[in-house]
């Protein structure tokens, strides 16, 4: 085999539709070779969507230790109704490390106590 290789086009180059759109992000977007049915534009900048929870003033945010699962667990709280909006780690996460830590726990040798006063 060896170690030097050409690469030269084959046949002549494909026409390439050129698709308007009224989005002026997607006009400055890179051109691609899809056809129009299978394009996607860009969205509208103008709207900005927000999905920032610090405009919500019905929420705060708090730190509680699960003795359980030996964890932290970060949380955001509806005020109003005391209702866990959003969790990290989930419950799922939560359950497993309990388990696992409950595991770890009973295969630990248990001591015996020192009895001996002369120490």
């Amino acid at each position: 085999m060896s170690t030097d290789f050409s690469i030269r086009p084959v046949g002549i180059p494909a026409p390439v539709q050129i698709v308007t759109t009224s989005n002026s992000a997607a006009n400055d977007a890179v051109q691609t070779d899809l056809p129009a049915s299978q394009t996607v534009a860009a969205s509208d900048t103008s709207a900005a969507a927000s999905n920032d929870l610090q405009s919500n003033a019905n929420i705060s945010r708090q730190v509680v230790f699960d003795q359980a699962s030996a964890s932290m667990v970060f949380q955001v709280v509806n005020d109003r109704t005391d209702a866990v909006v959003n969790q990290f780690p989930d419950e799922a996460m939560l359950r497993r490390r309990a388990y696992f830590h409950a595991q770890d726990l009973k295969s630990e040798p248990t001591r015996p106590l020192n009895t001996d006063l002369s120490a």
